[in-house]
């Protein structure tokens, strides 16, 4: 992209910033045309710092920050958690792992190719946070400074971690071609090997070893492992463990990062095409007119039986997981169990 070509898209943003201020920065580059990442690298300059393409030491100073607010995103749901990141843990340069009572968070570094800091800026519609695309300039995580965040420890990681070249565009990659599964499956086999999973983190393996989709494996174990439920089923169980108090799991994601928030959900905000979490350090954003299917799954281990509400939309992509809380060595809620059998 060519520098004139990039100012006009600068200026293409500022403009459409002044007639729609509330269209967020995702939608807007969709209307232009272009990618989010674009979007943001067309206003490089001192509110938008390329920063180096070492995420693993960036992730290891963020402890320093204290509290911040964590984003994730699909094309069907959002994700917020507030708090500070704890055991961050990122020796493999391939899959990093935070773990902490507020911020959760397994990331898959190949897919984060660029990564931005952008500073508060009203006029085009930006605050400040850390911010990472994929090739293809879709987001992967955001990182926004609160104002508990200790803003020196921020400016300082930024100073560190600058990029020598500040380029006011980024190059897109392609995107990797879409999975062809298997059209013939042993079925018996595979709800064989289902039923001696002893890890829920055996069951995404299994289903590369059969090359069988999510979908493809629910409607396999339909009946055995698996039961269809309402599109509806994410409100009632969002609004049923708020009403009891039932404390949960919430798994978002896109293919470079899952954010998960465990704990109770209180505030639950319902507006047309949309269903909400609206709590102080959580927020939850579900857009329910992209919700195709949903399904209610159970896997065994070694812990007992353990049981997720699985929402996919229309091209079969998951949208969002629920699980009751748990952690491992330790059986699922009862009250999990019963709240998802109502279903």
């Amino acid at each position: 992209m060519s520098t004139t070509t990039t100012s006009h898209l600068r200026e293409q943003w500022m403009a459409f910033r002044q007639q729609h201020p509330k269209t967020r920065i995702r939608d807007a580059a969709h209307t232009l045309q272009v990618s989010e990442g674009q979007l943001i690298a067309a206003c490089t300059g001192p509110r938008v710092i390329h920063l180096r393409h070492d995420f693993p030491a960036l992730l290891q100073r963020m402890p320093a920050l204290g509290k911040v607010m964590v984003l994730t995103r699909n094309e069907s749901c959002v994700i917020e958690r507030k708090g500070i990141f704890e055991d961050v843990r990122v020796e493999s340069r391939h899959v990093g792992v935070v773990v902490g009572k507020d911020i959760d968070l397994r990331m898959f570094f190949s897919k984060w190719t660029y990564g931005f800091a952008v500073q508060d800026d009203a006029a085009l519609g930006f605050k400040r946070s850390l911010q990472v695309f994929d090739g293809q300039g879709h987001a992967v995580i955001k990182i926004y400074a609160l104002a508990a965040t200790v803003l020196s420890a921020w400016e300082q990681l930024v100073q560190d971690f600058t990029a020598a070249t500040q380029p006011d565009n980024i190059a897109l990659l392609p995107a990797a071609p879409a999975p062809v599964y298997a059209e013939q499956v042993d079925g018996r086999a595979f709800l064989q090997e289902w039923a001696a999973l002893q890890d829920t983190h055996d069951f995404f393996p299994m289903l590369k070893r059969y090359d069988v989709s999510r979908i493809q494996a629910l409607e396999i174990a339909e009946g055995k492992f698996a039961r269809r439920v309402g599109n509806d089923c994410v409100k009632t169980l969002l609004e049923q463990a708020a009403d009891t108090g039932l404390e949960i799991m919430v798994f978002v994601s896109n293919h470079g990062n899952i954010e998960i928030h465990t704990g109770p959900v209180h505030n639950i905000l319902e507006i047309p095409g949309w269903i909400n979490v609206m709590d102080p350090d959580f927020n939850l954003h579900l857009k329910t007119d992209a919700i195709a299917q949903c399904w209610v799954v159970e896997k065994p281990s070694a812990d007992g039986t353990v049981t997720s509400v699985e929402v996919f939309d229309a091209r079969q992509e998951m949208i969002v997981q629920f699980f009751g809380k748990r952690k491992p060595g330790h059986p699922e809620l009862q009250a999990w169990r019963e709240l998802v059998g109502r279903m």
